[in-house]
Formats: C-alpha cells, sequence, structure tokens
C-alpha cells in the first residue's frame, strides 16, 4: 500500500475543529478524484480495548468520502457537501502506526453523490469500510 506522504500541495491541515482536534491531515494531491485522510495513531486515539477507536473511523471515512464528493465540483474540494447517509463496517482493530481512509464516488449526479471508502493500515490490511450518500450545499446568496 502506498504511504501518502502528509506535505506539500493539496494537503489540508486544521481546516475543521474535529480535523485539528484528531490529528488526521486531508490529502487530494494525487489527482484522482479520491480523498485521504491520514492518521498516526496515537494513544489519545484510543478505545478501552487498545486499539483505534471506531469514532474516529468513522470520522476519517466521512471525511474522505466527503472530501471525493467536493472534487466533483472542483479540482480544490471546495465544493461543499453535506452527509445525508453514512455506513460503515468494521473489519478489524488498528493498534497503532499510520492508517489512511481513502474515498471515492461511486456514482450520482449535480445535487447528490454516492461515495464508498476504506481505512488500511500500514500492511494494507482493511480496517474498515463504508458508504455513503452526500448532498451539495448550495452557497447563501449574499
Amino acid at each position: 500500500m502506498p504511504s501518502p506522504s502528509p506535505e506539500g500541495p493539496g494537503i489540508i491541515r486544521d481546516e475543521t475543529g474535529a480535523q485539528t482536534l484528531l490529528g488526521y491531515v486531508v490529502d487530494i494531491s494525487a489527482g484522482d478524484g479520491k480523498g485521504r485522510c491520514i492518521l498516526d495513531i496515537g494513544t489519545q486515539h484510543g478505545n478501552r480495548h487498545g486499539s483505534l477507536h471506531g469514532g474516529i473511523i468513522a470520522c476519517m471515512l466521512d471525511n474522505a468520502m466527503g472530501f471525493a464528493a467536493s472534487l466533483t465540483g472542483d479540482a480544490a474540494g471546495d465544493t461543499h457537501f453535506m452527509t445525508i447517509s453514512m455506513n460503515t463496517q468494521f473489519i478489524a482493530p488498528a493498534r497503532g502506526g499510520r492508517v489512511v481512509a481513502t474515498g471515492k464516488v461511486t456514482g450520482g449526479g449535480r445535487s447528490l453523490v454516492f461515495a464508498e471508502g476504506e481505512v488500511l493500515d500500514e500492511e494494507g490490511r482493511v480496517i474498515a469500510t463504508a458508504t455513503g450518500v452526500y448532498k451539495r450545499v448550495r452557497e447563501a446568496q449574499e
């Protein structure tokens, strides 16, 4: 599995409070229409069983798929979408190292987009998968 480097153009840090709090980096630099969230797991990310908390996994999947949706509007990912629904399957624990959530668009149109995502650990093992539906947010007229 490629290990994206969280440096350079197309790397988004601290854009939202959740991203800053959790410490993941968004990477849209590949130009392939996919959103990636990269997290180096620390003790603060664990659940009571010593593995990456499922809520953090779900947040990363939602953000990766949401960024993939936003890339359908413009290459910078500035088109805003909001989550309508999301279904997550937790497959294996992640106990340390780096995980990467990748989201891609699988269908939809102008206002609704369908996406799928997966989280892989450093060995390329699938930690979780998800599907989601995202709705384009119309910007308020000023």
